[in-house]
């Protein structure tokens, strides 16, 4: 590394160092100031719910912590934070919300749909048309690439949701959510799937063959009729592939 260069790292780990040394010059201390800030002003963006269950200041320290443990590694900010839940999960005075980390992994998870890539949607007619030809069974699902599906033995897309979006009746902490998260048109949609519904989002998230969905249906795993048509309906599907590589 040039000597360039390692000035410069020198100098951004100062930035968000405190006890590191960094340039004779009282404006430094004010723009070190500044760039912790300015990023726990962005991961308050990107995780509003989050700090509205821990309050503003809980949130501006916990912020300030990971800030410091998981800089930026790229001019896009909208990269940043992807780390932030598993790192809550560690993060020892956080321990009295125990849903806080699965929270804050739906809020990425909007996050991610919302910036996802515009795919056209499969539709019924679509799966008909396909149905009637050789080698329906060795097809597979392609998933859109908005969908996240996010599970939680904590109730964390109803705690999402009441500090976010839709407030409403006292959410039951004993209550286990699975939450799809996915952004097939204009916005967003959020919603808590039941037991049999998460398990066909899995298999649409790994691919699975018409056939592998078929059998799954079969040993009881869901409805396939009912899961398959919920899915169009959401379009949560964009194509049957032959089986190969994902693209």
């Amino acid at each position: 590394m040039s000597d360039a260069a390692q000035g410069q790292a020198a100098l951004a780990a100062a930035l968000l160092d405190p006890a590191a040394p960094g340039p004779p010059d009282p404006r430094f201390a004010v723009h070190r100031n500044n760039v912790l800030a300015g990023l726990i002003g962005a991961l308050g963006d990107g995780f509003p719910a989050v700090r509205a269950l821990v309050g503003e200041a809980f949130f501006r320290a916990m912020a300030g912590a990971f800030a410091r443990a998981h800089p930026p590694r790229s001019p896009v900010m909208l990269l940043w934070g992807d780390a932030f839940p598993g790192w809550i999960e560690g993060f020892a005075p956080a321990a009295a919300v125990p849903y806080l980390a699965d929270v804050a992994r739906i809020e990425h998870a909007w996050t991610a749909a919302y910036h996802a890539a515009d795919a056209p949607v499969l539709t019924a007619a679509d799966l008909r048309a396909a149905a009637r030809g050789d080698g329906f069974g060795a097809l597979r699902l392609r998933a859109h690439p908005s969908v996240h599906l996010s599970p939680s033995v904590h109730p964390a897309l109803s705690l999402w949701a009441d500090v976010t979006a839709r407030p409403g009746a006292p959410v039951d902490l004993a209550r286990a959510e699975t939450a799809l998260i996915a952004r097939p048109g204009a916005d967003v949609i959020a919603e808590a799937l039941t037991p049999e519904g998460a398990a066909f989002v899995r298999l649409l998230l790994r691919g699975a063959t018409m056939g592998a969905i078929a059998e799954a249906a079969g040993q009881g795993a869901f409805d396939l009729s009912a899961e398959l048509g919920r899915a169009l309906a959401l379009g949560l599907v964009t194509a049957l592939d032959p089986i190969g590589p994902l693209p």
